[in-house]
């Protein structure tokens, strides 16, 4: 087995994003811009401590448009991107994005405004020819499952049949994924998706996905169901699928998972005992620092609390499981969904006897699928409701690629290094 003589783990990349900054910004303007206290800047500067989750906040402060340049151990592209939650994974990790896709415009600007990445956004996968795509080591998609059609695809005749994916997912964005695999060979991926994926259409169109990937792209396949309520509190179970173009001794058991529960909900909830922390980014937005409390507008009205109570008491009489979700600060919530800025109803969190539950804010939401509170929330309540209940649990993301990384970089250094040591 060779050695990796180079790495760029998130701490490596944090310490060279600070000393960027400070070039141009001092220790307090640091501090401020990052909501932290000066000492703890400090700390950062005499390597007391590193900055690792900080890295997107001094990114916004480097006098340069791109973030100071590094021989990236890994390159990826970042498919159906949404607000990015999955390159925040692998980026933490000293990887280099070469290439983005996301096609909802509003996605568009929250991802833009927290990974100024140095390439453009590109909308429709669908209309990207996958010959223009660069060439890159990791190809990670958070693909949307549409229903797969395997019967009456297409009429075959005896001289043009078509055969392999082209014939059974031609049509659905799983297709663009296989396309793009097919074309740049990437050394390996990892594709995201909904739990259901496995039994959907009785376990027919996961059965597609695995011989696409497996027979027809000739890829080593690994999967994995992951509940996100391992890492933060909240329910949400989505299927991990992990390829790699060589044969690895990858195993989703090497690291074991933390135990579910240990977080809760208080944890990621505004704290109203003066700790909150104050982000210029943020600014009042959400939470009155002045007054020490949530926004009285994320508090359900009398009206619709009365109406969310009696939908689930009818619900109830006839044995059905509909109604809202009363999250305590102790407890573990459902799986936030996209359409959270209906109602809030499957998270409710409990204030006090007497008074109306109230929704998560989207800071809070963005605290429970473990983006960090640099991360900014360029767009309207609505969106940004909407972009959380679509993104991914960070920490699960961060945790494969953990799990990746030593294979990956493994595979990469060996393969530099038979290329250069290569016999004639």
């Amino acid at each position: 087995m060779v050695t990796v003589l180079h790495t760029r783990p998130d701490k490596d990349m944090a310490a060279i994003y600070l000393a960027a900054a400070l070039k141009t910004h001092k220790q307090s303007e640091v501090a401020d811009h990052l909501g932290v206290d000066a000492r703890t800047v400090r700390r950062w500067v005499v390597e007391q401590s590193i900055p690792a989750h900080y890295i997107f906040g001094l990114q916004r402060l480097l006098p340069l448009e791109e973030p100071p340049s590094y021989d990236a151990p890994f390159t990826f592209v970042d498919l159906f991107a949404g607000i990015g939650g999955i390159r925040m994974a692998f980026e933490n990790l000293g990887g280099r994005c070469v290439f983005t896709s996301e096609w909802d415009s509003y996605a568009q600007k929250t991802y833009a405004e927290n990974y100024p990445s140095g390439h453009a956004i590109n909308g429709d996968i669908t209309q990207v020819p996958a010959a223009d795509i660069p060439n890159h080591d990791v190809l990670l998609a958070g693909f949307p499952c549409q229903p797969f059609s395997i019967a009456g695809v297409s009429k075959k005749n005896a001289l043009g049949r078509a055969h392999g994916f082209a014939d059974e997912t031609q049509g659905t964005l799983f297709f663009d994924v296989a396309r793009i695999i097919a074309e740049k060979q990437p050394r390996a991926f990892l594709l995201e998706n909904v739990k259901n994926l496995v039994s959907h259409d009785k376990g027919r169109t996961f059965d597609v996905i695995r011989r696409t990937l497996s027979h027809e792209l000739g890829y080593h396949i690994h999967y994995r169901v992951i509940d996100g309520a391992h890492f933060v509190p909240q329910h949400r179970e989505r299927i991990l699928i992990v390829g790699f173009r060589e044969p690895t001794n990858f195993d989703f058991d090497a690291l074991p998972l933390p135990t579910k529960g240990r977080r809760t909900l208080k944890e990621i909830l505004h704290k109203t005992d003066g700790s909150e922390p104050n982000l210029p980014w943020d600014g009042e937005r959400f939470f009155s620092h002045s007054d020490k409390k949530v926004l009285a507008k994320y508090t359900l009205t009398n009206n619709l609390w009365a109406y969310l109570q009696a939908y689930a008491a009818k619900h109830k009489a006839k044995g059905n499981g509909f109604g809202f979700g009363l999250a305590m600060p102790d407890c573990v919530t459902r799986t936030l969904s996209a359409r959270y800025y209906k109602d809030g109803s499957e998270i409710l969190v409990y204030q006090a006897e007497g008074i109306n539950p109230r929704r998560l804010t989207p800071r809070e939401c963005a605290r429970l699928m473990g983006f960090p509170d640099t991360f900014r929330i360029p767009v309207s309540d609505t969106r940004a409701y909407k972009q959380f209940g679509n993104s991914v649990v960070v920490d699960v993301m961060s945790h494969v690629a953990k799990m990746m990384q030593p294979l990956l970089e493994t595979a990469i250094l060996e393969s530099e290094l038979s290329h250069r040591y290569k016999t004639v």
